[in-house]
């Protein structure tokens, strides 16, 4: 076996930083540092440097994932204020009334299930570039 070279002092890894995960986000990092035949303290070192040597792809990737959580968040509270309109539609209609509204609320609808189509073609395009 063939023995590792020492790295020079300028070169040798001084600080240690630590890091918290739960056992889901550890176990994905073990099986990515041991597919890439490398220790898991390794495999951080070297993926947290390339994201550190690469801030503008690191920050566009990040700024991505809010943007996709905050959009998620939103079609979420549409959907249910849309839900919650055709809810009392069907209410309305179930007791024998007449709703008005009824027309709106199924463009709304519309409109929310159009969203959801176009952010998720989007999404989509966005993870075709980025590939």
């Amino acid at each position: 076996m063939h023995q590792r070279e020492r790295l020079r002092d300028d070169k040798k890894r001084m600080h240690q930083p630590s890091c918290r995960m739960n056992n889901d986000e550890y176990q994905l990092i073990a099986r990515a540092a041991d597919a890439c035949h490398m220790s898991v303290a390794s495999f951080l070192a070297h993926a947290a440097l390339r994201a550190a040597r690469d801030l503008d792809r690191t920050t566009a990737e990040i700024a991505g994932e809010r943007e996709v959580l905050n959009e998620l968040f939103a079609l979420r509270r549409h959907l249910g204020q849309v839900g919650n309109n055709l809810n009392q539609v069907a209410k309305t209609f179930n007791s024998g009334g007449d709703a008005p509204q009824a027309e709106a609320v199924l463009a709304a609808v519309h409109r929310a299930a159009r969203r959801v189509d176009d952010f998720t073609q989007h999404y989509l395009d966005s993870e075709r570039a980025a590939a």
